[in-house]
């Protein structure tokens, strides 16, 4: 666990190091952006907007029992923009685009086509690393400000239409910017990015392990997506910790 450990941090340091050299792969990132953020706005539209739906379906009645009616729209923006979102839309993006890092670069292992790469001076973390980082970086902080909006938008559906609720767009709303600030939305979009750049490292390092062959592929995608996800959970608590310490 500790080697492991320890070649994450050098992983993630020497992709550091190379950020300079970014200009130079601008096209990769280009593609990579794209594969992480346009390929993926379906299935968050779709996922935040019932997300969304369901917290206001589920909450919305035992504030209306309680007179608090009006606070079902601070209740789902809070909710969405400071935990809901940026941990779900992680565990998406780990399982929908990690595994496919994972996966193309343990490929290119096990055919020792990183090999090649050496042989031929380019440096693996500058070709294959560099680029898949620094796209989902920037892809998954704005995927979750469009997975807030629309999960705002799911749950006010839900409030106006719902019978037991029956909260209008104008209540909700007028609540939820009550509630909400802007450092809550900084909140999400802050764990998004250090989430992303867990999802990046991790997923580059087990495509780079990768041995074995087509089943050596299929284990280090598996390990890859059960990693990240352990890893958004459990820094998810002392992210919030030390946010709550910060910004009381």
């Amino acid at each position: 666990m500790f080697q492991n450990i320890g070649e994450l941090i050098l992983l993630f340091w020497r992709t550091v190091q190379s950020l300079p050299l970014s200009w130079r792969q601008r096209h990769k990132i280009f593609d990579q952006f794209f594969e992480i953020g346009n390929a993926s706005l379906l299935m968050v539209c779709v996922l935040s907007f019932f997300i969304g739906g369901v917290l206001a379906l589920l909450t919305g009645p035992v504030l209306v029992q309680r007179g608090l009616a009006n606070s079902v729209g601070g209740l789902v923006g809070i909710s969405m923009c400071k935990e809901l979102a940026p941990v779900m839309m992680s565990i998406l993006i780990a399982g929908r685009i990690g595994s496919s890092m994972t996966a193309e670069i343990g490929s290119m292992r096990v055919y020792e086509e990183i090999d090649a790469l050496r042989t031929m001076n380019i440096n693996p973390i500058h070709y294959l690393v560099l680029p898949r980082l620094v796209a989902i970086a920037v892809a998954l902080p704005l995927l979750v400000i469009f997975s807030i909006l629309v999960g705002w938008g799911g749950g006010a559906l839900v409030a106006a239409t719902n019978h037991q609720i029956a909260v209008s767009f104008q209540s909700f709303f007028s609540n939820l910017r009550e509630v909400v600030a802007v450092k809550d939305v900084a909140n999400g979009l802050f764990k998004s990015f250090v989430y992303a750049l867990v999802i990046g490292v991790v997923s580059c390092h087990q495509g780079l392990q990768t041995i074995g062959g087509p089943r050596g592929i299929g284990r280090s995608v598996t390990k890859s997506v059960v990693n990240c996800i352990v890893a958004i959970v459990i820094l998810d608590y002392f992210l919030t910790r030390l946010l709550l310490a910060m910004f009381p």
